[in-house]
């Protein structure tokens, strides 16, 4: 069908694969969808067409969960957001005249810079002042439009604090769906969203919404240590596909 030309039957049965484990680790971890999915659907799509697909995807589901975001995130997921909302077109430009390999190492190695500041050592859980929390806006909203990963500046700015992930998850979470509105709006305004992207974008949902289901379940019955054990996997696993798969 025209809806999967181009697409192998092992390509499509990758990317649901992918985009249900994916949607899990969002669930749990409180992101991952665009850190797990777009590496992997740029093996079959080019870099543009799968960072917009996992912006829209991100931007879906959140849109389903907005009401309890919005309710839970620390003040500061508000500040960020709005940064990237300022910064997700140029980092989107900026993807559109990178050629195509160059794009999908330098995917790679945000998905490995993530799991780096992972590692630092946990910070207090006082809020960080204007020059971090600016910093991290501004990169987030690049990552948006370049990779559709606002993610490794995010997760360690929350995550590497000794905050409760009830509040962490959330915060993530409202950033992610106010980054991925940005991005599909500077698509538009540059012309590079196409039905075809809206519709594969759609038929990934199923699997989202079935993997974020299980993830969030999972959620409620782990502890923080357990949950904090497994954002790193999540994040050293992403790195580690990401590269495995530019090599191979």
């Amino acid at each position: 069908m025209e809806l999967f030309e181009n697409l192998s039957a092992a390509q499509i049965a990758i990317a649901m694969a992918a985009a249900f484990t994916a949607a899990f680790a969002r669930g749990l971890a409180g992101f991952g969808l665009a850190l797990l999915l777009v590496p992997v659907l740029a093996l079959a799509l080019t870099p543009l067409e799968a960072v917009m697909i996992g912006n829209f995807l991100m931007l879906f589901i959140g849109l389903l969960e907005i009401r309890s975001l919005i309710r839970d995130a620390e003040r500061s997921a508000w500040v960020i957001g709005a940064l990237v909302l300022l910064t997700a077109a140029p980092g989107l430009l900026l993807l559109m005249i990178t050629p195509p390999d160059l794009a999908r190492l330098l995917i790679a190695l945000v998905a490995l810079g993530a799991f780096g500041l992972f590692m630092l050592p946990e910070r207090p859980a006082d809020q960080p002042g204007p020059i971090q929390t600016g910093a991290t806006g501004v990169a987030a909203g690049l990552l948006t439009g370049f990779a559709g990963m606002p993610g490794p500046p995010v997760v360690p700015y929350y995550v590497g604090r000794a905050i409760p992930r009830t509040v962490a998850k959330p915060s993530m979470l409202l950033i992610f769906t106010i980054a991925s509105s940005a991005a599909i709006v500077s698509g538009f305004a540059l012309g590079q969203i196409t039905p075809r992207l809206f519709a594969l974008s759609l038929a990934l949902m199923p699997a989202i919404i079935s993997g974020n289901w299980a993830g969030t379940k999972a959620f409620g019955k782990i502890s923080d240590a357990a949950w904090r054990i497994f954002v790193g996997t999540v994040l050293s696993g992403a790195a580690a596909t990401a590269f495995w798969r530019v090599l191979s």
